[in-house]
């Protein structure tokens, strides 16, 4: 083997040896639009890029793309560029708050199931040459059930479930969970209560869930915490900032703190490689297989 060559594979192995811990990956999901998801994103990422943690956001409601407008960014290129072979990842990637990275949505993620083997390998590629600078992706998904959710949800590691004190928020989380888990095989779910007026109230509405999903479901609910209704929050979403910087020191900002803290801290799932070509290949797998079914 070349000196040169020796040197590159000894560099790639120091490099797999420092790294403290393979790459995370978090989809923040929720059965009803209008829960907080995208503010629980954002917020989750920040909170644990100021933890030292390298952190992407990707946009994944596709239909609805609102990353870049809760933050204040403007895009000039997306996904759909890098589907394309126009850009790569990198120079679609925009600079948010904390150092969080931001992958823009675009509607061409919507033909994944159509892509050809090609495409396939350059979208795996795109994300593999970000891996060794990254130790969390949070996945900000679309609301309710559609393939596209599905498919994200089950691509990740980590799958956190938003809900607040409605109806329709807990009746349509448990509709998500249920086709999770008796289509797709998805066991596990953290259950995080958005707005709420007490830690008593995010108890009872995880209960809620608990006690119709033990019911009826063979699934393990998680209760990941709560994030207390706060006028700061609805300040930091005018001001297109994430209330973690622009009021670090208000209940809602403590309590995301608190959340990542906890999230740094869950065990890594058996199977994860460390790298993200491991959530983009079961992205594309899972995407086709909708796909297919459809067809």
């Amino acid at each position: 083997m070349p000196m040169s060559d020796m040197r590159a594979d000894q560099a790639s192995g120091l490099r797999a040896m420092v790294r403290p811990r393979p790459i995370r990956v978090i989809a923040v999901t929720g059965g009803k639009g209008g829960v907080g998801k995208t503010n629980v994103s954002i917020n989750l990422a920040v909170a644990l890029s100021e933890m030292g943690r390298r952190v992407m956001i990707l946009d994944a409601d596709l239909g609805l793309a609102n990353i870049d407008i809760a933050l204040g960014l403007h895009p000039e290129y997306d996904l759909s560029h890098v589907l394309r072979g126009e850009r790569s990842l990198s120079e679609v990637m925009l600079d948010g708050p904390a150092g969080v990275r931001v992958v823009p949505a675009s509607s061409g993620i919507q033909q994944m199931a159509e892509l050809s083997p090609a495409e396939h390998a350059g979208l795996i590629n795109a994300f593999s040459e970000v891996s060794d600078d990254l130790d969390v992706l949070v996945v900000d998904t679309a609301a309710g059930i559609s393939d596209t959710v599905i498919s994200f949800s089950r691509a990740a590691q980590e799958l956190v479930v938003v809900v607040c004190d409605e109806p329709a928020s807990i009746t349509d989380a448990y509709a998500l969970i249920k086709l999770l888990n008796r289509e797709y095989g998805v066991n596990r779910f953290r259950i995080l209560s958005n707005m709420v007026r007490s830690i008593q109230e995010g108890k009872a509405l995880y209960n809620k869930l608990f006690r119709v999903t033990d019911r009826y479901l063979d699934v393990m609910l998680n209760q990941m915490g709560s994030i207390p209704y706060d006028e700061s929050l609805r300040k930091a979403v005018k001001g297109q900032k994430s209330v973690v910087q622009a009021y670090p020191r208000s209940p809602a900002s403590q309590a995301f703190k608190n959340l990542a803290k906890r999230a740094d801290n869950w065990p890594v799932p058996a199977g994860a490689n460390g790298q993200l070509q491991f959530f983009v290949e079961r992205l594309i797998q899972y995407a086709s297989y909708n796909g297919e079914t459809e067809r």
